[in-house]
């Protein structure tokens, strides 16, 4: 092999060599940043754009696909001390005509924190309600959706502004008393008897803490390495004391049962989606919501937690595009009567 030849296989493997060392460098040294990287790469994948719109002095940060057509918009409301990005697993799965918008909840992500800030439920609803005239969202009815935290939120909103949506999907939703306590409130009993209620399962600040509120969250028992970890903390740290002070204000008697308080008044179609296996809120609450709102359809998916989003992702999608079907038949059999 003459001398020219062995310098193009020493340039082309140096060549390749770059990205793969930047990529292990990353993976082991800075592992949040590939996290955020992964989101990145993720969103423009699927055709989702990050824009801002702000009311007066308040900013809120979303991503969007799509644009408003015959049929209903879809907004998504995050869970606590997620972020917009959540729902990417389950944007895949959603036709590109459709019109989704997924916005940062109050405080999080690229949405303003503020210490003065009202984040209760019903406040953190006022908060989407601008969100919703700032983008014009509410000129045709749109269809909500929310998990968890943004599950009580959704709810809530439904109740205060029914003129703004078409229908609801609520995901293991937070705000409802049970009859049969789940892990997660066991945990934060005997928290509370040992004053310990700074150590909140969900507000993790090392790599087996993680590990801990993966599994709490997840009925299936996804492999993460010790560097994701680090990196999914790493990420969170920074945020953690207001968590807390959030977990804190929608654990208070003020938000605790808002959905409770509020479903009664939900008028709109509503399905209910929840993990048989939830750990974090009861399955148990998806009956109550069923004895409460009159046009309401249940779902309660086998072999899943709390994380139904992450979980069974094809699932969740498929089950919202039915609904939303069924819906619209229905609709168009009322104009045919």
């Amino acid at each position: 092999m003459d001398l020219d030849m062995l310098n193009m296989f020493v340039i082309a493997g140096g060549t390749l060599a770059i990205p793969i060392l930047a990529f292990v460098a990353s993976f082991l040294l800075w592992p949040s940043a590939l996290i955020r990287i992964y989101y990145w790469y993720w969103r423009r994948a699927l055709g989702m754009q990050v824009r801002y719109a702000n009311y007066d002095d308040y900013q809120f940060c979303y991503s969007y696909r799509g644009r408003p057509g015959y049929r209903p918009s879809i907004l998504m409301l995050h869970g606590f001390s997620a972020h917009k990005d959540m729902w990417l697993s389950i944007v895949k799965f959603l036709p590109k005509n459709l019109h989704l918008v997924c916005v940062d909840m109050p405080g999080h992500e690229g949405t303003t924190r503020s210490d003065l800030d009202d984040y209760s439920i019903s406040g953190q609803a006022k908060r989407i309600h601008q969100f919703v005239e700032c983008i014009k969202l509410n000129r045709k009815p749109f269809h909500l959706v929310g998990t968890s935290m943004g599950g009580n939120v959704a709810g809530v909103y439904a109740a205060q502004y029914p003129e703004d949506i078409c229908s609801l999907t609520l995901i293991c939703p937070a705000g409802l008393p049970s009859t049969t306590d789940s892990k997660f409130i066991k945990q934060l009993r005997e928290l509370q008897e040992s004053k310990r209620i700074d150590r909140i399962p969900l507000i993790p600040s090392t790599p087996e803490e993680m590990a801990d509120m993966l599994k709490l969250c997840s009925y299936v028992r996804f492999k993460v390495p010790q560097q994701i970890l680090q990196g999914l903390v790493d990420v969170r740290i920074p945020h953690n004391e207001f968590y807390r002070k959030l977990f804190l204000e929608i654990v208070d008697e003020k938000s605790r049962h808002s959905l409770h308080e509020n479903m009664s008044k939900i008028k709109a179609p509503t399905q209910v989606i929840w993990g048989k296996q939830d750990q974090v809120l009861d399955v148990s609450g998806a009956s109550v919501l069923a004895g409460a709102i009159p046009d309401c359809h249940v779902y309660i998916l086998e072999n899943c937690g709390h994380s139904v989003v992450v979980e069974r992702p094809r699932k969740t999608a498929n089950l919202i595009l039915e609904f939303l079907a069924l819906l619209h038949s229905i609709d168009n059999n009322k104009k045919q009567a």
